[in-house]
């Protein structure tokens, strides 16, 4: 099949002026990854220690990793043609099988994973590369670079998958190493050399939309940990507080991404003569340090709800503030890559919530939580009273 390639054309249409549509089969895609980014916040709720932590964010960049490597496939193929949609159909199925197997991806199902990580990402590359081939040839070229890349990530994958689980992390950490590698060297091979970022022709406006669906696809699971924990416990005034804790955390790291900064990126990305340079920056490293804040922040909920009375334990502590400061941070990255400078208000909400670790052992979960949905809040309000007139705010975007 990849040898002959596709007589149709499957691209997208572009057309000038015009951001490309985020269909509805893109959107069916990703909720296959609301289930992931559940399981993975359940496996690091039970895996509460450093060897989980490591465990957990391995999985999470390999989640992002195979989700934002097909919005850019989608980014140049058309979700509306009947082989382009069966292609998401079949990563679903995988997607399901790599999502059931998380809670024992380091125990018993570590070749049940692996495999089904590995049959999405080469699988999908060979399905481009026969799309591609008599249509494009820049990115047929780059796809059969990235289909080298992958096949090598792949053996060390299974590998890891068959070896025992406390070898495990070692080989996946190999095979993601390479993968995170490969996009920064340009997919760099000896019989093909290395690919331009200016000729991946990526079209910034859907790009920018597929990311932020993924962030509220994260957000959501922090909301439906706090409506599901909260939905078991008894009403009262304490449990109460907790959730509306919970909830305004939520709405504040919505507002600390979307207000400003997404809005911004999208301008630049739309505008940008190099599209492929800032999408692989902006759309593909650093969003998954948001992800990683946000999920430990809907753990840190679901330990404030369950007990939001007494002492805080080591776990709420790191997980609360650790996951707020972490979400922060990639929003500072995020923006100071697209704007050219650390806003203020990001610092400034780090530095109060480092500020705060030394007095957490003798604060309750419960102030904890509504010490750092206040930083969030407050951050959020300082950043949009700091912004300029709204024209301005268009003018220095480009």
């Amino acid at each position: 099949m990849a040898l002959s390639g596709a007589s149709n054309n499957y691209q997208r249409e572009r057309r000038p002026g015009e951001s490309a549509r985020v269909e509805f089969v893109e959107l069916f895609f990703d909720l296959v990854f609301v289930f992931a980014v559940t399981q993975l916040s359940h496996f690091l709720l039970k895996h509460l220690s450093m060897a989980g932590a490591l465990e957990g964010l391995l999985m999470l960049v390999a989640v992002w990793w195979v989700w934002n490597y097909t919005a850019w496939v989608t980014n140049w193929l058309d979700p509306r043609k009947a082989p382009v949609r069966g292609m998401l159909f079949a990563l679903m199925l995988a997607g399901l099988m790599l999502s059931t197997s998380i809670p024992e991806a380091f125990e018993g199902r570590g070749l049940q994973f692996a495999l089904a990580y590995v049959v999405m990402q080469v699988g999908r590359t060979l399905f481009v590369i026969w799309a591609l081939k008599n249509h494009n040839r820049d990115n047929y070229l780059n796809f059969v670079r990235i289909g080298l890349w992958l096949a090598l990530s792949g053996v060390f994958w299974i590998a890891g998958g068959l070896a025992e689980p406390e070898n495990r992390f070692a080989l996946w950490a190999v095979a993601l190493l390479i993968e995170l590698v490969s996009p920064a060297l340009g997919f760099w091979t000896p019989w093909h050399g290395a690919s331009s970022t200016t000729g991946w022709d990526v079209e910034g406006g859907h790009m920018a939309e597929r990311s932020a669906l993924f962030i509220i696809i994260a957000l959501g699971e922090s909301i439906l940990v706090s409506g599901v924990t909260f939905a078991e416990l008894e009403l009262n005034w304490v449990n109460l507080a907790a959730f509306l804790t919970t909830f305004f955390a939520s709405v504040a790291m919505w507002l600390v991404y979307f207000n400003v900064g997404q809005e911004l990126a999208h301008h630049k990305i739309a505008s940008a003569a190099d599209t492929g340079q800032i999408a692989r920056v902006a759309y593909t490293y650093i969003p998954v340090i948001l992800v990683a804040g946000i999920i430990v922040v809907a753990v840190s909920d679901e330990l404030v709800l369950a007990h939001p009375l007494g002492h805080a334990e080591p776990a709420l502590i790191w997980t609360a503030i650790g996951g707020s400061a972490l979400y922060l941070a990639g929003n500072l990255l995020f923006k100071f890559y697209v704007v050219g400078r650390a806003p203020l208000s990001h610092v400034i909400g780090i530095a109060v919530l480092g500020a705060m670790v030394p007095f957490a052992s003798h604060m309750s979960p419960l102030a904890i939580g509504a010490a750092t949905t206040t930083v969030m809040v407050l951050v959020a309000v300082l950043e949009l009273r700091g912004q300029p007139a709204r024209h301005h705010v268009d003018n220095h975007a480009d």
